[in-house]
This record gives C-alpha cells, structure tokens and sequence, in this order.
C-alpha cells in the first residue's frame, strides 16, 4: 500500500466523524520521549500523525512550537534521528512528516524523499514551498508513492486555491487562521471555519484537513461541523508536553483522548 493509499485509508476509518492528526515535534523532548508522545498519541485515538522536523528559522510555527524545535536541536535531535520516530510510529498510523523545503532541496528531493518513503512514512508537509517551485518534490514523493500536502489560508485566492488544491495529493491543509501556529481564543473563531473549509472543499477532491489555532474539544468539534475532514491540533499537545517533564507522553495522551472525545 503506496503513502498516498494509507493516508486514504486513515481518513476511511474515521467514519461519521472527522479525521484526528495530532502534531508533535520530533525529538521533542527528546528523541525517545517524542517516540512515546507518538505512541500515546495512536493508543488515544489519533487517526492519523504530523511529525515535526525541528529547524533554526521555521517561519510557519508560533513561539511554543519554534521553542520546542530549539529544544529539540539543543539535545541533538537530527534528520536522521527524527526519521527514526517516524520509522517507529509508521506500522501503527499515517505518519506525514513536515519540514523546510531547505532540509529537502538541501541534500536533494530524491534523495530526501527516498529516504523518508524507506522509514514507512506517508506524505510530507513543506509549508514554505511555493506551488511554483514545488515539482521537482511532488515528481519525488509521486515516483515513491507519498503525498505532498500543500497549504491553503483564508488569504489565498480562489485562483490559486483552485490551482493548489488540484494538486493536492493525501490531504489539503487548510490554515484556519492568519499567522503562524499557535492557540487561539477568540470566540469568533469557530465562526469562521465554515468560510474558510466551504473555499477548500470547492477547490479539490483531497480531504480538507483544519489547522492552526485549534486547541480545545470544542475548537475541534466546531471544525468537523464545518465540515472538515480532518482536524490537526499542534501547539496545545507541545504545551502539553512542557508542561509535564515527569510524563509528556501521559499529558499528551491524555489531551489527545479529551480532543478524540469531543470528535465523537
């Protein structure tokens, strides 16, 4: 079964309800330590996982996520060992790694690519990779069977929606709010899923799958209404994980559970 077919297969199971893609940063705490998020993460009811690569400069992440990369780089997290985690987690879920385009371009797309497909993953998010620039990855990840998964945000036109989404290939990832990742609590938030999931769902045939900002159960519940098909929660898991250094996995899993809940 290609990347592709299993990131299809992660969205089929979840029936009546929209898809849970719970993000963690790789080697965050450490590299052992964002293993077992990963695994409680699948035990809590996660469909599916995105899979962070820590970065000096990841301009798409908010100050909790871009601290825990920095963190994760200090105690030696690397390429290498993060594909590790995702080699782990793979057997047991859709593992979609996101990335720099840097880190891919750098040793070469086919390279990289090759390299990821080996470890069992599915796809791979680069969020500041510009559909124009953006062949020469999707050509690798088509030749190994994953899924390059571009971005949408409530900014983009419906030219250029419709252009990305018809090379949309696992999930569309729809950008719920302006700016960068992090929680948010404006109670207009939710108000604002059904405009902004209603442009990507009329622009391809992918799942649409709702990010940035979403942190709570009712967040959650709120973006399946709307109608996505999937719902990513990042920063709220990594503050989790901070907050807990006796038991990250625990505290993750736990929230994971509450948001897997409020899906139901």
């Amino acid at each position: 079964m290609t990347g592709v077919e299993r990131i299809a297969e992660g969205f089929s199971r979840a029936t009546g309800r929209a898809a849970l893609m719970p993000y963690l940063m790789g080697g965050y705490p450490t590299l052992p330590e964002s293993l077992a998020i990963g695994e409680a993460c699948v035990r809590a009811g996660a469909d599916l996982l995105e899979l962070g690569m820590p970065y000096s400069d990841p301009l798409a992440d908010g100050p909790v996520i871009h601290a825990a990369g920095t963190r994760a780089l200090a105690a030696g997290a690397n390429v290498g060992g993060v594909l590790e985690v995702a080699r782990g987690l793979a057997p047991s879920v859709p593992v979609v790694l996101m990335c720099y385009a840097n880190m891919v371009l750098a040793p070469g797309a086919e390279a990289f690519v090759a390299r990821l497909a080996q470890t069992g993953a599915c796809g791979l998010i680069v969020p500041d990779l510009p559909l124009e620039e953006s062949e020469e990855i999707r050509s690798a990840c088509a030749t190994h069977g994953l899924a390059l998964v571009p971005l949408v945000a409530p900014t983009t036109t419906p030219e250029r929606m419709a252009a990305i989404g018809e090379q949309a290939r696992g999930f569309l990832y729809t950008v719920s709010v302006v700016g960068t990742t992090g929680e948010r609590v404006a109670p207009s938030l939710s108000q604002r899923f059904h405009e902004v999931v209603a442009r990507a769902k009329s622009s391809t045939e992918a799942p649409v799958a709702l990010g940035f900002g979403i942190s709570t159960p009712e967040q959650a519940r709120s973006a399946a209404d709307a109608g996505a098909d999937g719902v990513i929660v990042g920063t709220r898991l990594v503050r989790a994980a901070g907050d807990a250094p006796e038991d990250p996995a625990g505290a993750v899993g736990s929230v994971v559970a509450e948001l897997a809940s409020g899906l139901r």
